[in-house]
């Protein structure tokens, strides 16, 4: 039967080739629109607030304006005004500026057929410049006022959330991922991956207890949004600052979880302390508790439940103790610089009044987090994961020869530096060494018969003893086989001098030794 054998080409994706200008007007197009559609959302934002408030006067000169400083407040650049400095700045629109802006440098990425890493650098460089000649420009424009910003912090600070923004959007595509990947063993990318979960764990808790004080005050907050104003434009401004300052929220119940609290001027709240005072009147800050609970200090328990989960996410990562101890030890590092990013951002001040400042102490909180991830961690992995093994020393290792028996590979308490050798090791089968014997005599194997392997040299036509052959009509073939006679090697010879004679010009007959001497 015959079968046609069908294969499928595949065709070598390459990247698209661009000429010099025209990668430069992708690249431009990418800074200058990621710039454009970021100002432009803030001032559709504000015209919305400016359409709906009662007594606001809409104008489109006013709104363009105003969401100049509103576009700095996105890229969390402090704005000053005469009552003092606005520091917290809301959460919410600076990661929706830091979306869109990664979208963009995606897009541009695949536009470029961008692949490797150091590909990267044009595109984050062209956005995050643009971004900071923006804000820098912007800074100098309100010059001195109403409100004002200062040039130097809106320049880096517009280029340091852009160019984040942007390399995170480029990571996967351009290999940044893999790289940084590639360099880290095992362990430690499995505690990298522990810590990273440990962080979200702990702020869903934050979010979850923000959810609980929101909701056990509910008829407070309703209160509180009735007093901001009758109008349809008022509450909706209200509205949408308390949805702003909500991931600024969850970062403070987080903090306040993991034990390092929060403060709101005079107002100190933590599980193991409360100094109660006045807070603005904003909805969302009604879930803040208003007195000590006797039951406060149970919320650290989330915490230490968290770093359970890590240690029991790492006890399998190594069969060694010292290794898993070191996984969760990354996890640790790793959420403790988490926290302390978020917390700084978190916080800040708030003019001159009675509320200034609004801190989350971001030195504390990592180094609650990353007890609360080390301790219980280290002991789950250390106690629940596998028994400990002796490791092989470098001075008493045994290297296996070629004629070494099986007892090491049964010995299952030697491991060596690297895991995967370890795992190799014990997945060795042990063989009896009565497996591999071979008899010496193998005339007496039942397996073996001599006549297969001579198959090929015995004559096809034999004569049975039957059929009245004998001994002495073989030997004829017998001298078939032998060497021949010395008589034929002489002729042989003959012909070869006579063909080399030829080939020299002579004549056959001709005797070198034979001519006189000159």
């Amino acid at each position: 039967m015959l079968q046609r054998d069908v294969t499928r080409e595949v065709a070598t994706v390459r990247p698209p080739e661009f000429s010099r200008s025209e990668r430069m007007r992708v690249l431009v197009a990418a800074a200058v629109g990621s710039v454009v559609v970021g100002y432009a959302a803030v001032a559709a934002l504000l015209a919305l607030i400016s359409a709906t408030a009662t007594y606001a006067e809409f104008s489109t000169a006013g709104v363009l304006s105003a969401a100049a400083p509103a576009w700095l407040a996105a890229h969390h650049v402090p704005l000053r005004f005469d009552a003092g400095q606005l520091g917290v700045l809301p959460l919410l629109p600076t990661a929706l500026l830091m979306l869109l802006i990664g979208r963009t440098a995606a897009g541009t990425a695949d536009r470029l057929g961008l692949y490797e890493p150091l590909q990267a650098r044009g595109v984050v460089l062209s956005i995050s410049g643009a971004h900071a000649v923006v804000g820098g420009t912007i800074a100098l424009l309100m010059g001195e006022g109403v409100v004002r910003a200062t040039p130097a912090v809106a320049f880096f600070g517009c280029a340091a959330v852009s160019g984040l923004a942007a390399t995170i959007g480029v990571a996967r595509r351009c290999g940044l991922v893999e790289m940084v990947f590639d360099k880290l063993d095992p362990v430690a990318l499995h505690g990298i991956r522990a810590g990273f979960m440990a962080l979200f764990a702990l702020v869903s808790v934050g979010s979850l207890v923000v959810a609980a004080g929101l909701a056990a005050s509910w008829p407070r907050t309703s209160e509180l949004f009735a007093g901001a104003g009758p109008s349809l434009g008022v509450g909706l401004g209200v509205f949408l600052l308390c949805v702003g300052y909500l991931p600024n929220a969850i970062i403070a119940g987080f903090s306040y979880v993991a034990g390092a609290g929060f403060s709101l001027g005079g107002v100190e709240v933590t599980p193991m302390r409360f100094v109660g005072g006045p807070v603005p009147p904003v909805p969302l800050l009604a879930a803040m508790p208003e007195n000590q609970f006797v039951w406060s200090p149970v919320v650290l328990v989330g915490a230490a439940l968290i770093g359970v989960l890590v240690g029991w996410t790492c006890r399998k990562v190594s069969d060694r103790p010292s290794s898993r101890f070191r996984a969760v030890l990354v996890a640790a590092i790793t959420a403790a610089v988490g926290s302390l990013v978020l917390a700084a951002t978190a916080g800040g001040r708030l003019a001159s009044g009675a509320f200034d400042p609004v801190t989350v102490p971001a030195g504390l909180l990592a180094l609650l987090v990353a007890l609360w991830v080390l301790v219980p961690g280290a002991l789950v992995a250390w106690l629940a994961g596998s028994r400990d093994k002796a490791v092989a020393e470098a001075g008493d290792a045994e290297f296996a020869e070629a004629g070494f028996d099986g007892d090491a590979a049964a010995d299952s308490d030697v491991v060596f530096e690297d895991d995967e050798l370890t795992d190799q090791f014990e997945q060795l089968e042990v063989v009896d060494e009565d497996e591999f014997a071979v008899d010496d005599d193998l005339e007496d194997d039942d397996y073996y018969d001599e006549d297969e392997y001579y198959e090929e040299e015995e004559p096809e036509d034999v004569v049975d003893d039957e059929e009245g052959a004998d001994e002495e009509d073989l030997e004829p073939e017998e001298e078939d086989d032998a060497e021949p006679p010395a008589e034929e090697d002489a002729a042989e010879d003959d012909d070869f001098d006579a063909e080399f004679d030829e080939m020299l010009g002579m004549e056959p007959e001709e005797d070198l030794d034979g001519k006189p001497e000159r």
